[in-house]
């Protein structure tokens, strides 16, 4: 089921997303951009995308790595 909702933008935001998106589109631009932010399953199906970079993940597990010895048990 689709909601009808009303934003207000900016003239120059509006003429925008009229001359690049096109009239009959705006409202699946909007959509897609802001679905990933609201939803927990698209957050869910990024994180798993995310993951499955290889390349992102090794980095990620190397950076984590160097960072360990920057944590002290000492007291404060």
């Amino acid at each position: 089921m689709q909601r009808k909702l009303t934003i207000t933008v900016g003239e120059e935001v509006y003429a925008g997303l009229h001359s690049r998106i096109g009239s009959g589109r705006i409202s699946r631009f909007i959509e897609d951009l802001v679905r990933p932010h609201v939803l927990d399953e698209e957050m869910e199906r990024a994180y798993a995308e995310m993951a499955q970079d290889e390349d992102r993940e090794t980095e990620a597990l190397e950076w984590s790595e160097a960072t360990v010895g920057d944590v002290s048990d000492e007291p404060r």
